[in-house]
């Protein structure tokens, strides 16, 4: 938009200095007494009234295109300032992000170098159901039984459920009936 309003500057100013170039050349004519005729000279004098006015009339469009400018620039200059702005937020933030993936991964390494020696002490069967759980279940293979209700799905868990888990043996596999998770019973599980 700026360069179309400084073209268009351009365009008036190169119109006003043609206009302004006429007048003279007619007002020279007419001082060297090269237009001897009355009505020649009559009508030169008009010609001369009327490139005034329309020198006048280009140089009002000219101040109003350049007043368009001077907003337009300004407005250009907010716009990249925002822009700048926004390009060290958004580095900030990438470089904010790059440490916390690091973070996440490096914490991810630690708790399956831990994972490995303890999945070791549990039954083959349940590491493999639960792996496969996991994979199918977005990466929860079980969930806390927390107040009766399955930490995975979230979904409260009925009365007879809660009974036949109750009476299961601490070490039996037990299961949600909605999602399929591996519950793991703890003291706050409500049974």
């Amino acid at each position: 938009m700026v360069d179309d309003l400084v073209a268009e500057q351009e365009k008036i100013d190169a119109d006003v200095e043609a206009v302004k170039a006429r007048r003279q050349r007619d007002r020279d004519r007419m001082d060297r007494g090269l237009i001897s005729n009355p009505k020649d000279l009559e009508r030169m004098t008009h010609e001369m009234v009327s490139l005034e006015r329309r020198i006048s009339a280009l140089e009002d469009d000219e101040l109003a295109v350049m007043e368009k400018v001077e907003d337009a620039q300004t407005g250009l200059e907010s716009l990249a300032s925002r822009i700048a702005a926004t390009d060290i937020r958004l580095a900030d933030l990438a470089a904010s992000r790059a440490a916390k993936t690091a973070e996440i991964e490096a914490e991810l390494t630690s708790l399956g170098e831990r994972r490995g020696p303890l999945a070791a002490e549990l039954p083959a069967e349940l590491v493999a159901l639960y792996d496969r759980l996991r994979a199918a279940k977005a990466g929860i293979g079980a969930a806390l039984l927390r107040a009766r209700e399955c930490g995975g799905c979230r979904l409260s868990l009925d009365a007879a459920e809660l009974a036949a888990i109750r009476v299961a043996a601490a070490d039996e596999v037990i299961r949600c009936e909605q999602c399929q998770r591996i519950l793991v019973r703890t003291e706050e599980s409500g049974v």
